[in-house]
């Protein structure tokens, strides 16, 4: 899959029910735009496929996370 078509398939699996996973999510996005395109953190699409819920609890406590706590961090951390 073309790099491009990988940031619009996360832009669209980012969209979330919990507008603060939302907007969370989205920013990781902007940030890690160039890595993204460039394959970087492939484990993303499986972070996606997790339940709100459990996503948001992980954001709350990133260091419960046990599949992907370098990303967890990386998606709530503030620049």
């Amino acid at each position: 899959m073309p790099d491009h078509e990988r940031l619009g398939r996360l832009r669209w699996l980012c969209r979330r029910g919990m507008k603060e996973l939302d907007v969370l999510l989205e920013a990781f996005l902007a940030r890690e735009q160039k890595a993204l395109l460039d394959g970087g953190w492939p484990e993303l699409e499986q972070l996606l496929k997790e339940e709100d819920d459990l996503l948001w609890q992980w954001v709350l406590a990133p260091e419960q996370c046990p599949r992907y706590p370098r990303l967890i961090h990386a998606i709530v951390q503030r620049t």
